[in-house]
């Protein structure tokens, strides 16, 4: 036991001089990043379009079209991103629970839940959003051209959307209790980006 203490003292040590950012707790498990920052290793497209790296984050062109994290599914889990657009108007968003897609995007639409982004739509179609199935109670995003948290939290049938910190939406589903997670690429006019993709798992 007396080695235990050194040997984590110089796993964190390691981890800062790493730059490791990501919150680690024996008790309350830790933030698995998805995404490297440089590559799309672990990750496929599907459908349309594709997604650009540019400037240490994820650039969403053309579509419709499916950027999904093919390595792992998810049951119950946090997901947490940042995202930014250009402007209020762009249009993307983030699925979680579906099945493999192959080349289809829609399956994503179709059986899982999309999380959406567009500041100024309607209700169901908000940032904020259960795409089409339940709006926000409000949207505190920041201006056009500055970075946004997404904080999704999914445990049994329970969708808990938080922006920026901010409780927005809860919503009761009633879709597959596992799947994957993915990133939409819209438009040739909604050059969403992302970054800082990390997943923590849950019990239920």
């Amino acid at each position: 036991m007396k080695r235990s203490i050194p040997l984590l003292l110089f796993a964190l040590v390691l981890a800062a001089c790493q730059g490791n950012t990501l919150n680690f707790d024996e008790l309350s498990g830790y933030w698995k990043p998805l995404w490297d920052g440089e590559t799309l290793d672990g990750w496929r497209m599907a459908g349309p379009g594709e997604f650009v790296i540019e400037d240490g984050a994820l650039k969403a062109t053309g579509g419709m079209g499916l950027l999904w994290y093919a390595e792992e599914s998810f049951g119950d889990f946090s997901l947490k991103l940042e995202w930014m657009v250009e402007d209020a108007a762009d249009n993307s968003g983030v699925f979680v629970r579906f099945p493999d897609p192959g080349d289809d995007p829609w399956i994503a639409v179709n059986q899982g839940y999309e999380i959406q982004v567009c500041d100024g739509a309607d209700s169901k179609h908000n940032t904020g959003s259960i795409y089409s199935f339940q709006g926000p109670t409000h949207v505190p995003t920041r201006p056009a051209g500055q970075w946004n948290e997404y904080e999704i939290s999914v445990v049994g049938q329970r969708y808990s959307i938080r922006v920026n910190d901010e409780l927005v939406n809860e919503y009761d589903g009633e879709r597959t209790l596992e799947g994957y997670v993915g990133l939409q690429n819209h438009d040739d006019g909604s050059p969403v980006k992302f970054r800082n993709i990390r997943v923590r798992r849950l019990e239920g």
